[in-house]
């Protein structure tokens, strides 16, 4: 049976717990056996080593060198490593190692809870198979993001509450590698409410079960 870590905390806002809860029994279905944890203490256990999937649910806070450093040695040696929204995209701010793996960081959502629109970008892939566009209310992210991404979905921004990012093209779902690591990321998922939307759940879904080993 594949075994899964989920690890949340942080800003609560993000109601870290909530959707720690949404994830494990939506990997269970999936036929994971599921670990929680609520400290990054975790990351450095050398067992983590041995896992198929990590979920980081943990909104800024911080992560200690050995932490971080176990933790991307793990993903580096085939641990795959998912997640969505600020749990992952914006978990450590201060740990540069943790986003050069994730493959972005969040700076800002511009108008913080708005209506925009979901572009899906690669139809082909099993991750966004049978998902066309949809509409989306939640922050809509602005981010760093690594060029080597494999971008699967993307937002463009209107301008409206920031207009010298009028027309940016923006990703929203994407995957890549971090060594032999499968890294996935969904920036959509502000509330474990979101967790409704058809469309964010099965990305989530099938993302994370693409990402573990």
């Amino acid at each position: 049976m594949r075994q899964a870590l989920i690890v949340w905390g942080g800003w609560e806002g993000h109601e870290p717990e909530a959707g720690a809860r949404v994830v494990k029994a939506m990997l269970e279905e999936e036929g994971f056996a599921v670990r929680v944890e609520n400290t990054t203490a975790v990351f450095a256990d050398p067992a983590i080593a041995e896992l198929n999937l990590i979920v980081p649910i943990y909104t800024m806070s911080k992560i200690a060198k050995d932490e971080v450093a176990n933790l991307t040695m793990a993903v580096e040696n085939g641990v795959g490593l998912g997640g969505y929204h600020g749990g992952m995209g914006d978990a450590f701010r201060e740990s540069p190692e943790y986003q050069f793996m994730c493959g972005g960081q969040w700076v800002a959502h511009p108008g913080n809870i708005i209506d925009y629109r979901v572009n899906i970008v690669r139809r082909d892939d099993p991750i966004m198979q049978g998902i066309g566009d949809f509409p989306y209310r939640s922050e809509q992210y602005y981010m760093h993001v690594d060029p080597s991404n494999e971008v699967l979905a993307t937002t463009t921004f209107s301008g409206e509450h920031a207009p010298w990012i009028d027309g940016v093209v923006m990703p929203v779902v994407w995957k890549r590698r971090h060594g032999k690591g499968r890294v996935f990321y969904s920036s959509l998922g502000h509330v474990a409410a979101e967790f409704e939307v058809p469309q964010m759940r099965t990305i989530l879904r099938r993302g994370l079960v693409w990402a573990a080993r």
